[in-house]
């Protein structure tokens, strides 16, 4: 499957992704709060549940369904309304854990909400949707098979993504012992990722097609 897209064509575009995935947004910083309140493993959920909505944009772009998003006001903002108020959701839950319950068993019940959290906050953001439908197709041969190179591209997307979502969840887990130490520290940074999940759902919501 790899003759579809040149040599060239693959380090340039995993180059742009590992770049893209860096800047500042709400999965990095999803990923980057969840791994410094509650470890690593949990981040590796959350990057896990990210990635896989991932999966479902490419497919969304690949089979034209994400042009829907980009042609009806409705879809898009009915999308981003849903999106918006997952955020503030995860602001209120964020306030509400005054003092995080950081043990082990606590982690271990937790790992599969923090992925189905990552799924859904993806999925519901139409920025991805639109970001993937012109972004991907830039890096497409028409002579060749269209379907087939987006789904190379997606998961080239993916995998680069992985990549930097689980270095951002390593290294943001070394300021786990220091939260674990400190109840005020812990109680601030909750309200600190209230107040981020607030602004990017401010962001969202204002997001215009």
């Amino acid at each position: 499957m790899l003759e579809v897209l040149s040599i060239e064509t693959i380090i340039t575009f995993i180059t742009a992704s590992v770049v893209l995935s860096l800047v500042p947004g709400p999965d990095n910083l999803f990923v980057m709060s969840n791994s410094a309140l509650r470890g690593w493993k949990i981040g590796l959920y959350t990057t896990l549940g990210l990635c896989t909505g991932l999966i479902g944009h490419t497919i969304l772009v690949a089979i034209g369904v994400s042009v829907v998003f980009q042609t009806s006001a409705i879809a898009f903002n009915g999308l981003k309304i849903i999106g918006a108020f997952y955020l503030v959701y995860l602001a209120w839950l964020s306030i509400q854990n005054k003092e995080l319950n950081l043990g082990k068993a606590s982690q271990n019940s937790s790992n599969k909400s923090y992925y189905l959290t990552g799924v859904v906050m993806n999925l519901t953001n139409p920025k991805v949707a639109i970001f993937f439908l012109v972004f991907l197709p830039q890096f497409v041969n028409s002579n060749n098979n269209v379907s087939s190179q987006i789904f190379l591209l997606g998961l080239l997307f993916i995998f680069s993504a992985f990549f930097v979502f689980t270095s951002i969840a390593y290294l943001s887990s070394f300021l786990e012992g220091t939260l674990k130490k400190s109840k005020t520290i812990n109680k601030n940074i909750n309200l600190v990722a209230a107040l981020i999940y607030i602004a990017l759902a401010v962001n969202l919501f204002f997001v215009h097609l």
